[in-house]
């Protein structure tokens, strides 16, 4: 893994993409690593803003922002607080809405670069459920969203006595870390993803109970309110996911009453952007952002 210093050097030689990192700084104090991916010479056609998963970062989607770049949209980024180069206990955050606030901050900086360049949100997972509540909770002038595997409700069970603790912990000690203990080879069919990403020392396996008790609300909040969405949004989901319920995804977009289209994977993991067939992943995603670009 490089370090954030390391990287503008590392696309010094890409005459089509231009590379950043940049810091993002929190109502709260704390220090977000970000970056930005975008086309060099002419305006964006269009740009992204992603919020990626749980336990892991930012930089696990370069492959998805060169895609992206390729094809003349720019892609801003940032570590999640607790996250990858992100200040912030890892595993936790003081509460859901802080998350929705970090939220703007690329957003925003989009917007000053690009002024009034199309801007979509393509969260995953965690980020997912980010992303759906983002438009649901607040004002966004936004071209689309992109919501790949949302982390609405989980495939599996927790052990009961994880979810009394987490309650239990959520009103003494809301900040105490568990390990999520989720299974790397559930991620992806792609073995040389799943063993990076069990080598990787930028991601973590901790959750705070206030985090779970959190994701989960959020999740609920969702699922209850979808029918409010007014943005027009992507839903993309792996009929094998082991991580988060497919079935919760397709209750979400059944509930939309406005644009919303819902593409199924057959048999893909939860990593929809690292599966084998990624290619196919990112080409759905790009037509369908270009379908709704403005312009």
């Amino acid at each position: 893994m490089i370090r954030p210093e390391e990287m503008d050097f590392l696309y010094a030689e890409d005459l089509a993409i231009s590379h950043e990192t940049l810091t993002y700084h929190t109502h709260d104090g704390l220090s977000l690593f970000g970056q930005v991916w975008a086309p060099r010479g002419d305006l964006p056609r269009a740009v992204v803003c992603l919020v990626h998963g749980f336990g892991e970062h930012c930089s696990r989607y370069e492959e998805l922002a060169r895609y992206l770049a390729e094809r003349r949209y720019a892609l801003f980024t940032y570590d999640l607080r607790g996250h990858g180069h992100s200040e912030g206990p890892r595993g936790d955050f003081p509460s859901f809405d802080a998350l929705l606030s970090d939220i703007g901050l690329p957003l925003t900086e989009a917007k000053r670069r690009y002024g009034d360049t199309p801007r979509f949100l393509y969260g995953h997972s965690f980020g997912g459920t980010q992303v759906l509540n983002y438009c649901l909770r607040r004002e966004s002038q936004l071209a689309g969203v992109v919501a790949s595997s949302p982390w609405l409700r989980l495939a599996f069970e927790p052990p009961r006595w994880k979810l009394s603790l987490a309650r239990v912990l959520g009103r003494l000690w809301p900040g105490f870390t568990m390990a999520t203990e989720l299974e790397h080879a559930h991620m992806s069919h792609d073995e040389e993803i799943v063993a990076a990403s069990r080598e990787d020392r930028f991601a973590h396996g901790l959750i705070s109970a206030r985090a779970y008790l959190e994701v989960n609300a959020a999740g609920q909040y969702a699922l209850g309110h979808a029918a409010a969405f007014r943005q027009p949004l992507l839903v993309m989901q792996g009929s094998g996911d082991r991580i988060v319920d497919p079935d919760a995804s397709r209750e979400f977009a059944e509930q939309v009453r406005g644009d919303c289209s819902l593409l199924l994977w057959d048999g893909l993991y939860h990593e929809l952007h690292n599966e084998v067939e990624r290619e196919d992943v990112y080409e759905a995603a790009f037509r369908w952002m270009e379908q709704h670009r403005p312009g």
